[in-house]
């Protein structure tokens, strides 16, 4: 049974004083957190990871229960597969978070520190961000990665998780509040407002001066929501509309297993590649092979009218080929589904990808150094890959144990976000009687 099922539906003029009461208990419980020393922080974490995994069936259970209600419902392949957090996937989850338990502590950390002539000590320092709320939608693992993240940077999170995945959300914050109540920390700390349906996350947004900042993950119709209605401070992480250049030097058999790996691994997560961009001068002798590589995996292509022809006259095997309209460039199709352009030049390719990318991830395939180093510098995006998959942006695997989001802006934090980027920093001074002349 999930929260709002356990309870009577509460009248939406009180949910607002209700989600701020939440969020200010939630900062009471991060500011006794703040006084805790990193080994405390790391005993929690690791207390967190093995109850998810003596626990996990609980997890996987009522995660069972929401893909079942996803699917009679309607939701498409790629969704139900970030949905799923199976036994499997709660293990890994699990992993993430004594991951983060082994990654230093950031709070504290001083990133400058000089002197003034006058001879005070100046030092900027890391500090916590306070209460950071999450708007989410259908991944649940974000549930476990945004609290052992919270946890380590001194952080409490206040979290809406979406109806899709609310009993598995419901289950695992019911594991890990008691971790915190055994442990004696206030369960506070980490706290969902998905009782309150979509009312909570609109009173999230109004909650400026309880909420520190808000980060929302999920589709771009969510972020963009998020982004024009709050009220709170917000880091904007983005859709994922990602390229992928075969530039006229790429290795064209290296390219094959790279762009099979970037748009069908998981077709349903922000670096999944959605564009593939082929230099003219490789387009008639590469187009063939991928495309028959990519029709192997049922990838439906959308394609421009030089890639048409050249893909429709290889009489490929299996091929589902379509004429790309202009809305197919700005698309994030999420889905066994890629748009293809033909370009004059590398110019012409990042003009292109700067136009049309959500500035996640973008990657060049080439083994010319002057055309990756052009390419690698002026591609505006978060995160730029050469020669290898767009399927590597992520904290995970970039070595944050677990990640916040990938933030496509360009204030305060920019890519996958880790420990230090759910930090802030504070100056302090320290001086001996001087006085300002």
């Amino acid at each position: 049974m999930t929260n709002s099922e356990s309870q009577p539906p509460i009248a939406e003029s009180e949910v607002f004083g209700q989600v701020c009461a939440m969020a200010d208990d939630a900062a009471a419980a991060q500011r006794r957190l703040a006084q805790a020393n990193t080994a405390d922080k790391n005993s929690l974490l690791l207390a967190i990871a093995d109850a998810l995994d003596a626990r996990a069936d609980e997890i996987a259970g009522a995660n069972a229960l929401d893909m079942q209600a996803a699917f009679e419902e309607g939701m498409d392949a790629g969704k139900l597969d970030r949905l799923k957090f199976d036994v499997a996937r709660v293990a890994d989850a699990a992993n993430g978070v004594r991951h983060v338990a082994s990654l230093t502590d950031p709070v504290g950390e001083i990133v400058r520190g000089y002197n003034l002539e006058n001879g005070v000590r100046l030092q900027q320092v890391r500090v916590p961000i306070g209460v950071i709320g999450m708007i989410y939608e259908a991944r649940p693992n974000v549930t476990v990665d945004v609290a052992s993240l919270a946890i380590k940077s001194g952080n409490a999170a206040l979290l809406r998780g979406g109806h899709a995945a609310e009993r598995t959300n419901a289950a695992t914050l019911h594991i890990i509040h008691d971790v915190l109540e055994d442990m004696r920390f206030d369960p506070a700390l980490v706290d969902t407002v998905d009782a309150f349906g979509r009312a909570g996350a609109n009173a999230m947004m109004e909650a400026r001066g309880h909420i520190d900042v808000l980060v929302p993950r999920g589709g771009a119709g969510l972020i963009q929501s998020v982004v024009r209605n709050s009220k709170v401070p917000v880091i904007e992480t983005g859709a994922g509309n990602v390229h992928i250049y075969v530039d006229r030097s790429a290795d064209l058999v290296k390219a094959i297993p790279v762009i099979l790996n970037a748009k069908t691994q998981r077709v349903g997560v922000c670096n999944a590649a959605e564009k593939l961009v082929v230099h003219r001068d490789v387009a008639e002798s590469f187009l063939p092979m991928i495309a028959q590589a990519l029709a192997n995996e049922n990838v439906v292509l959308h394609a421009d009218e030089t890639s048409y022809r050249i893909i429709d006259e290889a009489k490929i095997r299996k091929i589902q080929l379509l004429e790309a309209t202009d809305a197919d460039w700005d698309t994030e199709y999420l889905a066994l589904e890629m748009g293809v352009r033909v370009v004059d030049s590398l110019d012409e390719a990042i003009d292109h990808i700067n136009r049309h990318s959500t500035g996640h991830t973008e990657s060049i395939l080439s083994e010319d150094y002057a055309a990756i180093e052009e390419f690698t510098k002026r591609v505006d995006s978060a995160v730029v890959m050469v020669n290898a998959s767009t399927r590597f942006t992520d904290g995970g695997v970039f070595g944050f144990g677990a990640e916040l989001g990938i933030s496509t802006q360009k204030m305060h934090a920019r890519g996958p976000m880790g420990l230090a980027e759910m930090t802030t920093t504070k100056w302090i001074g320290y001086g001996t009687g001087q006085v300002r002349k």
